[in-house]
């Protein structure tokens, strides 16, 4: 299939996903079905227009995603969204108008499906099959008969305890109606596409939203599945689930994890049930949805609330298992553990006990202004000056290189968190579920600078060229010393956003260097790190105890290995011209900043991005590696020294080989071409002297450096591969690391 308008904005939109996420990581992308028609159901969807592009950009398919009709009427949106074979939904809530007068229950008990209006007028205001809502979204229901102006009877009652109080009282309730939509024509382009052997996306909870836990799911997403294989009783449909998993969705340079699912497929007797209509065609849809959503919940981070959720996030740091770091796909899947345990064991008094213990240890960290991976590091009084001069020299050289690219960009970053800002208060006036409105801020900040970046950059170089003026130049050169301009700041600012975010790396650290300098405050210091060696032990048993109750397999000696078909993200994978330009160019100053410029000694806000993971390789054979996590950045070489590579690219553009996320495999051309078996079983031999624990004096007598040359004696012959010893294989951090 030839290139499609599809593919060149899913580039462009790519490109912007780079420069906005530090980190976006697919799990479980292999599961996707390469050809044949797919219904790709995401949830939670947490950051409204940016949802759809993470998922195109995730799952190797073309996709066309429902879309509201409301959004797809506005200008740009809407052109972009066609650009994207989007299906256009018209929504009742989107059509909702507010009724005259107040509603209320005259009888509740005897009969609670007649609804009594107060100044209303239902017979010009609604039709039968309309719906009725409640403020805040606490009840909807259809309209089955209108009697009068003020009396109506109504498909189901109202359950909900708000909606009982609002109704019941003397005053009444306001009511929004909802026009009936006939959506055929939706199901019917929704058919053709799948019958093509064509995607279609969904977001089955009806709107975006910023809430911890998933939204009630729509029943739409089974009528097309189940309406699909009814008509075409050959298609070979699946359903895929899609775990959107932000750390930070409104945050520039935040992380994500897309998460996806095994494929479902219909059962024959739903599609049956269906064809039947009537209340088996309810429950047919019913019983899948309930499927669709146990699904779901296997891919996304369910918290019963915010508060939780950083109880949680806490607890998994604090566990204590062989250290190693984890990619942010294995950080989520730790996460959903922690709080499956968390929900099952709540009213547990020890699980109650050690939330308050975590609560007051996160309100410690708070006051002090640390993270928690801080409170760990230890460094004497003068190691801490030696470090708070040299970051601090580091953090003025980073400013100087920022700057630039930040004065350039400034007026953007302004109108967008205006405009952003004011759209989010937008947003939560006109909902009933949005807590502060902060799924539209990422949308909102992509589309502003997409608009005055190309406008404020053209500005830019239409002063080079005047200015070039002032030399007496032609008309030719300025223009293309204008046109050069215009086509080198995106680098810069991309340049300046690399170099920036190092820099607030650097920041973050300094506080802690502050606390381990001035006296009296390392006893502050000592006290949380004690504090948080007591919570340890304590979240290490009780896991330990509790956790065999609900994953049998546990071992607490083990981590749980990612699947070996996870792929790295896209811009992991070096599509990224931009960062594979700048890595390039960035080297002499990586040289200079230590190791691959990130400082061991700082993560990302909250990004827990390098935590620790408890449900182990039953092997066990792969012990805890340092937050480098990578046999590569342990590499022997030739020399004696240690590879320090440690690029946060993927090992493919490195020439390694990575399996799953994180274990990475030397390549095997380092073994001798013409006996490589050979050469195997020497080394498994060395390493079971090793693991025996035969001294590296012995070994040494075996094998010797041959002078002159990356070659080594063996038995008396010359070998091109180094020997394997215990400093060979240690965990990479060393001394330089440990300084943190």
């Amino acid at each position: 299939m030839g290139l499609q308008i599809y593919d060149f904005v899913s580039f462009f939109f790519t490109v912007l996903l780079d420069i906005f996420f530090r980190e976006i990581r697919p799990r479980g992308a292999h599961k996707v079905p390469k050809q044949g028609p797919v219904i790709f159901v995401a949830a939670p969807h947490a950051n409204q227009f940016v949802d759809p592009v993470v998922l195109m950009r995730e799952c190797g398919r073309r996709v066309s995603f429902l879309a509201a009709k409301k959004s797809m009427d506005r200008k740009w949106i809407g052109m972009m969204a066609r650009s994207m074979n989007s299906i256009p939904v018209e929504r009742p809530q989107d059509l909702a108008k507010a009724g005259k007068g107040t509603i209320r229950l005259v009888d509740r008990k005897g009969d609670p499906l007649r609804v009594t209006g107060l100044g209303t007028q239902f017979t010009k205001e609604l039709m039968v099959g309309d719906q009725i809502s409640l403020p805040k979204d606490v009840g909807v229901s259809a309209v089955v008969e209108i009697i009068s102006d003020t009396e109506l009877i109504i498909k189901k009652e109202f359950k909900d305890l708000k909606a009982i109080e609002m109704l019941t009282a003397p005053e009444g309730s306001k009511f929004k109606c909802m026009p009936h939509m006939d959506q055929s024509n939706v199901y019917k382009t929704v058919f053709e596409r799948l019958n093509a052997g064509h995607c279609v996306g969904i977001f089955p909870e009806g709107g975006s939203h910023d809430r911890a836990e998933m939204l009630p799911l729509k029943a739409g997403v089974t009528i097309m599945a189940l309406g699909a294989l009814a008509a075409n009783p050959d298609l070979d449909l699946k359903i895929v689930t899609c775990g959107l998993n932000y750390f930070h969705p409104h945050r520039f340079r935040s992380r994500a994890v897309v998460e996806f699912g095994e494929p479902l497929t219909v059962p024959p007797e739903l599609v049956e049930m269906y064809k039947r209509g009537g209340p088996e065609k309810r429950e047919a849809c019913g019983k899948l949805l309930d499927t669709i959503y146990d699904a779901l919940k296997n891919v996304t981070l369910n918290a019963p609330d915010y508060e939780t959720l950083m109880v949680i996030q806490a607890a998994r740091r604090l566990y204590k298992p062989t250290h190693r770091k984890l990619q942010i796909s294995q950080v989520v899947e730790l996460n959903r553990r922690f709080v499956a345990g968390y929900l099952h064991f709540k009213d547990n008094p020890k699980v109650i006990e050690v939330k308050d213990k975590v609560m007051h240890y996160n309100t410690q960290l708070r006051y002090h202004g640390l993270r928690d991976h801080q409170v760990d590091i230890q460094r004497t009084r003068r190691h801490a000056i030696r470090l708070l001069i040299s970051r601090v020299i580091q953090m003025i050289f980073l400013s100087f290189l920022t700057l630039p690219g930040t004065l350039m960009n400034l007026p953007i970053a302004i109108v967008a968190r205006v405009i952003s800002n004011k759209k989010a208060k937008e947003a939560l006036a006109a909902s009933t579920v949005k807590i502060a409105g902060r799924d539209v801020l990422a949308t909102w900040k992509l589309l502003v600078a997409l608009g005055l970046m190309p406008t404020l950059y053209f500005a830019y170089a239409v002063i080079v060229f005047f200015y070039c003026g002032r030399f007496d130049l032609s008309l030719k050169p300025r223009f293309l010393i204008a046109w050069a301009s215009w086509a080198f700041i995106p680098f810069i600012t991309y340049a300046s956003i690399r170099f920036g975010e190092q820099g607030v790396d650097i920041f973050k650290s300094i506080r802690p260097l502050f606390l381990s300098i001035i006296p009296g405050e390392e006893n502050t210091i000592i006290e949380l790190r004690k504090s948080r060696h007591e919570l340890q032990k304590t979240i290490t048993l009780l896991i330990n105890e509790l956790a065999p109750e609900i994953y049998p397999d546990f071992d607490s000696k083990r981590i749980l290995d990612p699947s070996p078909n996870d792929r790295p993200s896209r811009s992991a994978s070096g599509t990224n011209l931009a960062q594979s330009i700048f890595a390039t160019a960035a080297q002499p100053l990586n040289q200079f900043l230590g190791i691959d410029g990130r400082f061991e000694w700082e993560r990302a806000e909250d990004s827990d991005a390098d935590d620790v993971f408890f449900f182990l390789n039953p092997a066990g054979a792969i012990q805890g590696r340092s937050r480098a996590s990578s046999w590569g950045a342990g590499a022997w070489t030739p020399d004696g020294s240690r590879s320090r590579s440690r690029s946060r690219t993927s090992s493919f553009t490195s020439g390694q080989i990575q399996l799953g996320e994180g274990f990475r495999l030397e390549a095997l051309t380092e073994l001798p071409r013409d006996r490589p078996f050979a050469e195997v079983t020497r080394r498994l031999s060395v390493s079971r002297k090793q693991k025996h624990g035969l001294h590296l004096d012995e070994m040494s007598k075996e094998t010797e450096e041959v002078d002159g040359g990356p070659q080594y004696m063996k038995n008396g012959q010359a070998v091109d591969t180094p020997p394997i010893t215990i400093q060979n294989m240690d965990d990479p951090m060393n001394t330089k690391s440990k300084e943190a």
